[in-house]
């Protein structure tokens, strides 16, 4: 059985699952990608959310800088690889899609990496946010561009100033 909540966050609010595994999923107000909610689907308070909502906390708090939950993501075997990748961008950096493809060990995978990126099911835990293009640019994110720059903008790798734009976007 698949448990979930919904939390608030600066970012807006965030629907939060987990089962007997751990946390399975953090998922936006308007994802792009929302998650297939099953018949086995029920709304409560699980053991994970314990720690996920204190952690998300002292991160948006700007006290914590990596997490440490018990994550249970499905996908497939490829998927798994590319979002355990995203844990080792340290916070406050921004990788390339190209780099990250290097970094799985596919460097002419870039669109299927990401692909994977696109549907990872723990984002800020496993910080997505953190890839950029290789111009630069923010590009696609799950949870809408202002959340990405306001994300990037709270840990400092994004000009301070775009944060108040982005939280008041």
């Amino acid at each position: 059985m698949t448990t979930y909540t919904h939390i608030h966050s600066p970012v807006g609010p965030l629907l939060l699952a987990a089962d007997d595994d751990g946390l399975r999923l953090i998922e936006f107000d308007t994802p792009r990608h929302p998650a297939r909610r099953g018949e086995d689907w029920r709304e409560g308070e699980h053991p994970a959310f314990v720690p996920a909502r204190a952690q998300l906390g002292e991160y948006f708090d700007g006290q914590r800088r990596s997490f440490e939950l018990p994550l249970a993501p499905r996908g497939t075997q490829f998927q798994r690889e590319v979002w355990q990748t995203l844990a080792s961008i340290p916070y406050g950096e921004t990788i390339s899609y190209a780099q990250l493809a290097t970094r799985v060990g596919k460097p002419r995978a870039m669109r299927a990496v990401g692909a994977a990126n696109s549907r990872n099911p723990l984002p800020i835990v496993l910080p997505c946010h953190r890839v950029i293009g290789a111009d630069g640019s923010l590009t696609g994110f799950g949870g809408g561009l202002p959340t990405k720059q306001f994300l990037l903008a709270l840990e400092g790798a994004w000009p301070r100033g775009d944060l108040f734009a982005a939280r008041a976007g």
